[in-house]
């Protein structure tokens, strides 16, 4: 791959899940971009081929997907990736306290992004789904006591975990679509980041789906690229995981 521009590589079909916080991040701060996306094959061998082919030949020191190719500068792990853009806007925060704030956060989104993760690729997704809503409003009010009154989870600055937070509360928000009612700043959140959910109208796809599709509106005080991305064509809601899983498996 030439190194002219900026690439970001990941998975057609399936998973805006690790690389959605990254487009948003570089729609955010209008940084043009290029993606490559890589085919995964239906069930049951869902062949790879296409990014196994080409993995060892991009100059990755840790080939994997997302990857982004920035001239020189090759990345794989999408915080890594995020922190990378995130740092040429003075999006990492400012202060001690903001900074502790941003580290902090950025692993623990990590961990309730893989505790919904590990039920939606489980075989037994049916059983463990009514254990993963009843703990939902515990991890959802601690996130709620994080953000208080602030404006952005860091401060008053927006920083690269506030794109992280958006898309893990998304994802839980199409799982349950009613799990941030009890959460008035989270919800305020999520309308001051981009385009608010609407009601769900049709299944998602997969065994037992919670949800359905969403209506998408534009909050007043959107950030303006955000909610123009999200409202293009260029923009998936869905799905969320791989082919492979239980839940978020298919487009809208």
């Amino acid at each position: 791959m030439a190194c002219a521009g900026i690439f970001l590589g990941g998975l057609t079909d399936p998973t805006p899940q690790l690389a959605h916080a990254i487009r948003l991040l570089l729609e955010y701060t209008e940084t043009p971009y290029e993606d490559k996306l890589y085919s995964c094959g239906e069930a049951p061998n869902y062949d790879k081929s296409q990014w196994i082919n080409e993995k060892e030949k991009l100059g990755l020191d840790f080939p994997n997907l997302p990857y982004f190719i920035d001239g020189p500068t090759k990345l794989t792990q999408s915080n890594a990736i995020l922190r990378y853009i995130a740092r040429k806007h003075n999006m990492c925060g400012e202060t001690e306290e903001e900074i502790l704030r941003v580290d902090m956060l950025e692993n623990q989104i990590m961990d309730f992004r893989m505790s919904l993760v590990m039920v939606c690729y489980n075989p037994d997704f049916e059983k463990l789904k009514p254990g993963y809503l009843e703990q939902l409003p515990g991890k959802l009010k601690l996130f709620s006591n994080f953000l208080g009154d602030r404006k952005w989870f860091a401060g008053e600055k927006l920083t690269f975990v506030d794109f992280l937070m958006f898309d893990v509360l998304e994802q839980n928000r199409i799982f349950e679509p009613k799990c941030l009612e009890p959460f008035k700043n989270l919800k305020d959140f999520m309308d001051r980041f981009g385009v608010s959910g609407g009601t769900p109208r049709s299944p998602l796809g997969g065994s037992g789906m919670v949800g359905g599709s969403l209506t998408l509106r534009v909050c007043p005080q959107a950030l303006e690229k955000v909610a123009a991305y999200m409202k293009s064509s260029r923009f998936q809601k869905m799905p969320i995981n791989n082919k492979m899983a239980k839940w978020g498996n298919k487009k809208l």
